[in-house]
């Protein structure tokens, strides 16, 4: 998730743990050979989370895929992630991302280049495409194998929606049933029983989660490890992300991506628009931090699930 997935943000996922592995927010592919690690805003990463680090990457090259996905097997990522998932209008003008479902064959081709040149797990990240053909899907999902993919995560939804329509579940299914590889589920996951039930209905091979991981990051420690909250646990963790960003980024850069984490954390509250609000008053770390303290001197009311509303800012 870009400007979500940074090295900050999985710090604090770490600290609760219950995950299988972690991704790393999307990376251009036509950077990542020349990237400083101690320098660049998204490819850098802990030695320590490595052994269970994915790196996603972007673009429309297979050649230039395949030496980007040289340079993070040096590095000694866990995998390699290509994303033909996401569809913002930025990166579909590049032809990248959601765009290249419309091309078929070239997106299989990026894969196989990729392949040839790594021999770490690599993963693919799709959606439906571009119109609301399940068959579509499956035929994508086959050609991603025969490529060379060794797992699959699959959004149902076609790429003109977004989030504007709830996702088809049903579509993974037929994902999983038209390849031998692991296919992840991906798709409004707000609680352990939506994880289970998406399991269940569609025989996926595991769950991915996005949105719901920023909202509350401790939701994999609670769901696989029994991690029960405490009360003061929306405070800790809106102050714990300050100081993780005040230490991986400038001022400027770290403020930005706060405000960016803050809307889906804010969802978590009865007033959400109005919490965010209230802690993003600042333009330094300081300045919020203490917004922090005084929204949290009294818990907000809490909603059960995340206001979607927000999510889709």
């Amino acid at each position: 998730m870009s400007g979500l997935g940074h090295i900050a943000f999985r710090e604090l996922l770490s600290e609760f743990d219950g995950y299988g592995l972690l991704f790393s927010e999307m990376c251009s592919a036509r950077a990542v050979p020349q990237e400083n690690r101690y320098v660049s805003p998204v490819f850098s990463w802990r030695d320590q989370e490595l052994d269970r680090l994915v790196c996603q990457i972007f673009g429309s090259d297979p050649d230039t895929m395949a030496r980007a996905a040289v340079r993070i097997e040096q590095e000694g990522f866990w995998g390699i992630d290509i994303n033909f998932g996401c569809s913002v209008a930025a990166i579909c003008k590049k032809n990248c991302g959601a765009a290249l479902l419309r091309d078929p064959q070239l997106a299989a081709e990026i894969v196989s280049a990729v392949r040839r040149q790594v021999s770490i797990p690599l993963f693919v990240k799709f959606r439906t495409g571009w119109k609301d053909d399940p068959g579509y899907a499956a035929d994508l999902a086959r050609r991603f194998e025969d490529a060379g993919a060794d797992a699959l995560t699959f959004h149902p939804r076609v790429a003109p929606d977004r989030r504007s329509r709830p996702p088809k579940w049903e579509v993974i299914g037929i994902v999983k049933d038209s390849v031998s590889i692991p296919v992840f589920g991906n798709g409004n996951i707000f609680d352990e029983n939506d994880g289970l039930t998406m399991l269940k209905k569609t025989n996926c091979d595991g769950i991915a989660i996005g949105r719901m991981a920023i909202a509350r990051p401790w939701i994999f420690s609670m769901w696989t490890e029994g991690f029960v909250p405490g009360g003061n646990i929306y405070r800790d963790v809106a102050v714990n992300m300050t100081l993780l960003l005040e230490k991986y980024y400038n001022p400027s850069r770290a403020v930005k991506r706060f405000k960016k984490f803050a809307i889906y954390f804010a969802a978590n509250f009865r007033f959400g628009h109005s919490i965010y609000t209230r802690i993003c008053h600042g333009e330094t770390m300081p300045e919020i931090r203490n917004h922090i303290e005084t929204v949290f001197q009294t818990v907000p009311e809490l909603v059960e699930r995340p206001n979607m509303n927000m999510f889709t800012n």
